[in-house]
């Protein structure tokens, strides 16, 4: 078994153990504010299967995010119960891809490769962005990741092309199932949601 794999393992059990460390990380973060720029993963085996690498041009960004549905304020004028429009208003994207746009709102200047989940408590969520400087000359003269300094991959995060957005979209699947995805959900008038 490889280093990142343990890690990944041992990552899995005091999650589902809620050890002391857990707790006392989540703690800690509760007071920080939503995005705080990091040294390293929290979770490094997870970011170097998701494509980090420890060299200049790669940054890491963890990201806080409320729980709970999206509500509107009750009106205050007569209306059909039915018409309120109060509950059931959910966002059509995950919370992970919302992380992304919002890393990428305040780091305008790099790109999202991916994210991958920390933490959660009953009020927050807490996701690790990995994202990507185009203009670093070691970013663009390393043909492994030089792709992602295309002017086409400007605003992925925003298009749903990346991981977690082409999840939500519900591209993981093909064929039986999945007719009403492509080429898009707005094509097939959501049918597919």
């Amino acid at each position: 078994m490889s280093a990142y794999k343990r890690m990944n393992e041992a990552w899995v059990e005091q999650q589902q153990e809620r050890s002391e460390i857990i707790r006392n990380r989540l703690i800690v973060w509760r007071k920080q504010g939503t995005v705080v720029r990091l040294e390293r993963p929290t979770r490094l085996g997870r970011a170097r299967s998701l494509g980090y690498k420890a060299k200049q041009g790669y940054i890491i960004v963890r990201i806080k995010i409320g729980r709970g549905p999206r509500e509107k304020p009750r009106p205050r004028m007569g209306r059909k119960p039915r018409s309120l429009g109060v509950t059931k208003y959910t966002p059509q994207k995950s919370r992970r891809w919302i992380a992304e746009e919002r890393a990428a709102r305040k780091f305008p200047n790099l790109r999202v490769l991916n994210s991958y989940w920390v933490g959660s408590d009953h009020k927050w969520v807490w996701h690790e962005v990995i994202l990507v400087d185009p203009n670093h000359p070691v970013i663009y003269n390393d043909p492994q990741i030089n792709w992602i300094c295309d002017p086409v991959q400007k605003g992925r995060e925003s298009r749903g092309l990346t991981s977690a957005g082409k999840r939500s979209r519900g591209l993981r699947k093909k064929g039986t199932g999945a007719e009403k995805i492509r080429p898009s959900l707005g094509a097939k008038k959501n049918r597919g949601k």
